[in-house]
């Protein structure tokens, strides 16, 4: 069994536990966020599926996506006014932001739980999370631009 094989099950046993049905939708839209290395918003998602469900709406996507996220499956990242981006919970990992694409990609520093400690500590919260992210070009964006000035 592949590792997004053993996620998906993981995730359709934790749903079942929670008294929510599994239905093809559901089953499609999770097997999607799990491979999905893109932090997809709900359009992309139902952009993907649309052809295997044509009777699937944008709206079946949001609230399979909140159920997700009640169940603590799936985080929801907001960033201004853009639209929501979607991503499987694996572990604690951060994010790298394009300015200039809006991709947005993952990557794992794990000295950053002592600022978590650090900041309980200095403040006397109790801390739940945090989220840290990181804004620049990516090398796709940078190449256009080298490419622009040539």
């Amino acid at each position: 069994m592949t590792m997004s094989e053993l996620q998906l099950k993981n995730a359709l046993d934790t749903l079942k536990a929670t008294g929510v049905r599994i239905t093809p939708q559901r089953h499609a839209i999770l097997e999607y966020l799990i491979n999905s290395m893109t932090h997809p918003t709900a359009d992309e998602i139902y952009k993907s599926l649309e052809g295997k469900f044509p009777n699937m709406s944008v709206a079946t996507v949001y609230n399979n996506l909140r159920v997700f996220r009640e169940a603590g499956l799936v985080k929801e990242l907001t960033y201004g006014d853009a639209a929501s981006r979607f991503d499987f919970v694996t572990n604690d990992h951060y994010h790298m932001i394009c300015e200039s694409c809006g991709k947005i990609t993952d990557f794992h520093y794990p000295a950053l739980k002592e600022v978590e400690q650090f900041a309980s500590h200095v403040t006397g919260y109790k801390v739940n999370s945090h989220r840290l992210e990181v804004y620049g070009t990516c090398p796709d964006c940078l190449e256009q631009k080298n490419k622009q000035v040539l």
